[in-house]
């Protein structure tokens, strides 16, 4: 059987696809109870396992027939010690949680291999507090002491890379860059913005992402914007557009609603926008940042808008 090749994003222009908003997806959409937002924790059955399986099949069919490369992001975002406590598992059973998230994707990739040029890995951490508001917040020491023990598990699977997703304040990330350099691991970072582009601390993304390369021996792979609207950061990009911190870029996983995170915070029902009008949203960008190459949703997407997705990209 043929083995994908593990071409990672940075070193490529080729377009790699992601999946949708896994959460609101299962919630909103297939009725599941998702404990504080925790994917990972339907792998304790078969109902919950099929039903992750069935969702990143999904995705990685649309990659089969569109031709793109394609990045199983684990459901592993909220696998970090202060989640699985309170969602009521043992500390001591992170590192099998991380492992068990991992194989429903190592065996997904090897049932497409000769379907997908490149499939990727990437193990997913999440933040400490809320991915809306930087609370639990640490210092750098305290950051990369917290993240090791996930950063180490995913180490010791068969990913590619790590990617932190949702971060809203600069020295979590810094501590996650560390952990993942103390482990020999490649990390990606993906910040997520408010509806004028800043941080939820208030800090643009320019120093954010100039803060964190020039405080990490061993930099990001690359970084992201993810759980925002396009609306919300375009400008942003557009103004610094031939700036070196922008082509530090290269995936997006936008949300389908322009709402503000306190907003969606307060919504009892999925706003899932407009599929195609997300879609030229992710044209436009493309057009003026052509060499971002890493495309997904976040909250309110799903396959509709990937499909749409692509058919703009290409």
């Amino acid at each position: 059987m043929k083995k994908t090749k593990n071409m990672l994003p940075n070193q490529s222009n080729e377009i790699f696809l992601t999946d949708g908003g896994l959460e609101t997806t299962l919630v909103f959409l297939e009725g599941f109870d998702l404990p504080y937002f925790a994917a990972f924790d339907l792998l304790k059955n078969k109902e919950g396992y099929n039903a992750l399986k069935d969702y990143y099949s999904r995705y990685l069919k649309i990659a089969k027939e569109y031709e793109t490369n394609f990045i199983l992001e684990s459901p592993t975002w909220r696998i970090n010690p202060d989640w699985i406590e309170k969602i009521g598992y043992s500390r001591n059973s992170l590192s099998e949680l991380n492992e068990k998230a991992v194989a429903l994707l190592a065996d997904l990739k090897l049932e497409f291999s000769n379907d997908i040029e490149s499939i990727l890995i990437s193990g997913c951490v999440g933040p400490r507090g809320d991915g809306y508001v930087p609370g639990n917040c640490m210092s750098i020491d305290e950051a990369q002491e917290y993240h090791s023990e996930q950063v180490r598990a995913l180490r010791n699977c068969p990913v590619d890379f790590i990617s932190a997703l949702t971060m809203n304040y600069v020295e979590e990330v810094i501590g996650i860059v560390r952990a993942a350099e103390a482990f020999d691991i490649p990390a990606v970072i993906s910040f997520t913005v408010e509806t004028d582009g800043k941080l939820p601390t208030g800090m643009s993304l320019k120093d954010a992402i100039e803060e964190v390369d020039k405080s990490a021996a061993v930099p990001p792979l690359y970084f992201m914007i993810n759980c925002a609207h396009p609306t919300h950061f375009l400008d942003e990009l557009q103004e610094s557009k031939h700036e070196s911190w922008v082509k530090r870029i290269k995936g997006l996983r936008a949300n389908a609603s322009c709402k503000s995170h306190a907003e969606l915070d307060e919504a009892t029902e999925l706003d899932r926008g407009t599929p195609k009008e997300l879609a030229k949203e992710y044209k436009k960008i493309k057009d003026s940042f052509p060499h971002l190459n890493v495309f997904g949703g976040c909250c309110g997407t799903d396959e509709e808008h990937i499909v749409e997705i692509v058919q703009q990209m290409r």
